[in-house]
């Protein structure tokens, strides 16, 4: 009877520390989990910021969204753009950028965060020579301490 005891009390023994260890993990894991959830919706917070402020063309709430070193990767002109850094910078381009387009407007299609990052899926529309015109593309945005700190713009075509 002692010998079969024995190795009875060590399975269970063995048995009660991987529960213990996975009840551990499974903890830890959704702490993780809700620390992403929360960093990503902070996130997506600031970028929804970002646009609104954007589409109401208020330079001074854009900046509000911005990081004081701030990059704006514009899409002009091609291939590769033009990279703007730091916020005096930004504020000039989205200055002179409102001034020249004054019924712009960016639709959201499609928001995808995760993280501090954030990719917006776009269609740009206005007037261009009277008639309505669009352009599609995609902004993929970095945000720290609930700004955005980058803002990389891509377009089609």
């Amino acid at each position: 009877m002692k010998q079969t005891l024995l190795p009875l009390l060590l399975v269970s023994v063995l048995l009660t520390s991987c529960t213990t260890n996975l009840r551990k993990k499974e903890k830890q894991s959704s702490m993780i989990t809700e620390a992403e959830n929360s960093t990503t919706n902070r996130t997506r917070a600031a970028v929804d910021r970002f646009n609104a402020a954007f589409n109401k063309h208020d330079v001074d709430a854009v900046m509000n969204a911005m990081t004081e070193d701030c990059i704006f990767e514009n899409t002009n002109p091609a291939p590769d753009g033009t990279r703007l850094v730091g916020a005096l910078a930004v504020r000039a381009y989205w200055e002179k950028f409102f001034a020249a387009n004054p019924d712009a407007f960016f639709e959201a299609e499609e928001i995808v965060a995760t993280g501090d990052r954030c990719v917006v899926r776009w269609t740009y529309r206005k007037t261009k020579e009277g008639k309505p015109w669009h352009l599609r593309g995609v902004d993929i945005f970095k945000v720290r301490d609930g700004k955005v700190s980058e803002k990389l713009a891509y377009v089609k075509g």
